[in-house]
C-alpha cells in the first residue's frame, strides 16, 4: 500500500528531489573530469577538482572531498602536472583542517598519504616548501607540538635525497629515530666535515635534542654515533674526545637531577665548551629544563666553529616555543649528499 502523501514529513519530498539533483550534478562533474584527465585536458580537469571541492565543502561532506583531492592530486602528479597537484594537494590540507579531529579519529591515516604526496611533487615545484609547512602545522594540531615524527621521517627523506642537508637535518632531529639521526650525523661527518669536527658534531646534535625534551633520541643519537663513527678514537667510555666524555656525563646528571653537578661538570669542560659559543644558549636551555637552573644571562658573539658544521640546527630553535632561546644568525656551507638513508 502507497504512503498518503500527508504521512510523509514535511519537506522530505524536495529535500530528496535537492540532494537528488545536486548528486546528478556531481555524478557529471566526476564523467567530464575523468574525460578530461584521458583526453590530456589537465587544466578543465583542474578545475573541475576545484568545482567538486567547493561543492563537497558546502555540503560538509568532507570524506568524499579527501578522497576526491587525493587521487586527483596523485593523478595530476603522474601526469607530470606538479603546480597543478600542488593546488589540490592544498586544497586538501584546507578540507582536512576544516573537518578537525572526528572523536575516535585516527588522523594518523593522513600521514603517510600526505608524505607520499610530498615526494611525489618535484624538488622545482614552487608550491612543495608551502605545502610541507602546511602540513606540518596541521599534523601540530594533531599530534603535539612539533607535529607527527613519522611525517617528519617522510619529509627527511625527501629533502635528503633533494641533496638539501640542512632541511633534512632539521626534520631527522624532530623523527624521534636516534639511530637514524646518528646514522645521518656519521654520514655528513665522514664526507664533508673536517677530522677536528668529529665531535663536535655529535655535541651540537645532542645538545640540541635535550633543548627539544628529547632525551631517550638524543641518547640513542650519542650510542650510535660513539659506536659506529669511524673516526672516533674510542668507542666506549671513557672516550679520547673530551666533548664527548662531557656528553657521557651530561646524560648520567640528568638522571640524578644535581644541579651543582651540571654546573661542576660545565666547569670542567668549559675550556672545550669554548671552542663554540653557540653551545651556550643550549646549555642555559638544558639546565633550566632538566635541572631548574635560574637561565642565566646569554653572552653574544661570534661562533668559534668553522668548517662544514657551523651552527648547523639554527633552524631547529625558530618558532618552536616562545620560551625557547632566541637563534642567532650564522651561515653553513651548503652541501649535496645524494645517497638516501633509510
Amino acid at each position: 500500500m502507497a504512503t498518503a502523501e500527508g504521512d510523509r514529513p514535511v519537506g522530505s519530498s524536495s529535500s530528496e528531489t535537492g540532494n537528488s539533483a545536486s548528486q546528478r550534478g556531481v555524478n557529471r562533474v566526476l564523467h567530464k573530469l575523468a574525460n578530461s584527465l584521458e583526453a590530456g585536458e589537465f587544466y578543465e580537469a583542474h578545475m573541475m577538482y576545484r568545482t567538486l571541492y567547493f561543492r563537497y565543502t558546502a555540503q560538509k561532506r568532507y570524506q568524499d572531498c579527501l578522497n576526491l583531492l587525493f587521487d586527483g592530486a596523485e593523478k595530476l602528479i603522474a601526469k607530470d602536472q606538479h603546480s597543478s597537484a600542488a593546488d589540490l594537494a592544498l586544497l586538501l590540507i584546507d578540507t582536512l583542517e576544516k573537518r578537525g579531529s572526528l572523536p575516535g579519529d585516527n588522523n594518523f591515516y593522513w600521514v603517510p598519504r600526505l608524505g607520499s604526496l610530498i615526494r611525489g611533487f618535484s624538488p622545482t615545484t614552487v608550491e612543495r616548501d608551502t605545502f610541507i609547512q602546511r602540513v606540518v602545522k596541521w599534523s601540530s594540531g594533531l599530534h603535539g607540538k612539533y607535529g607527527h615524527p613519522v611525517l617528519h621521517k617522510l619529509i627527511a627523506h625527501v629533502y635528503w635525497a633533494d641533496g638539501n642537508v640542512e632541511l633534512a637535518r632539521h626534520h631527522y632531529l624532530l623523527c624521534q629515530d636516534g639511530s637514524l639521526c646518528g646514522r645521518v650525523l656519521i654520514e655528513i661527518s665522514v664526507s664533508k666535515g673536517f677530522r677536528s669536527e668529529v665531535d663536535l658534531f655529535l655535541v651540537q646534535a645532542v645538545l640540541q635534542q635535550l633543548s627539544l625534551k628529547d632525551q631517550r633520541t638524543a641518547e640513542v643519537m650519542f650510542y650510535e654515533y660513539t659506536r659506529y663513527h669511524p673516526k672516533i678514537l674510542r668507542h666506549e667510555f671513557p672516550f679520547r674526545e673530551p666533548l664527548v666524555n662531557f656528553l657521557y656525563c651530561l646524560f648520567r646528571l640528568i638522571d640524578t637531577k644535581s644541579v651543582n653537578g651540571f654546573r661542576a661538570l660545565r666547569k670542567l669542560y668549559d675550556p672545550s665548551l669554548k671552542r663554540d659559543t653557540s653551545f651556550l644558549k643550549y646549555l642555559t636551555k638544558i639546565g633550566i629544563v632538566y635541572f631548574d637552573e635560574q637561565p642565566e644571562v646569554p653572552h653574544s658573539g661570534p661562533s668559534g666553529l668553522g668548517g662544514m658544521i657551523g651552527d648547523i640546527f639554527n633552524r631547529l630553535m625558530q618558532g618552536f616555543d616562545d620560551e625557547d632561546i632566541d637563534e642567532p644568525q650564522s651561515s653553513e656551507r651548503r652541501h649535496n649528499a645524494n645517497n638516501e638513508l633509510d
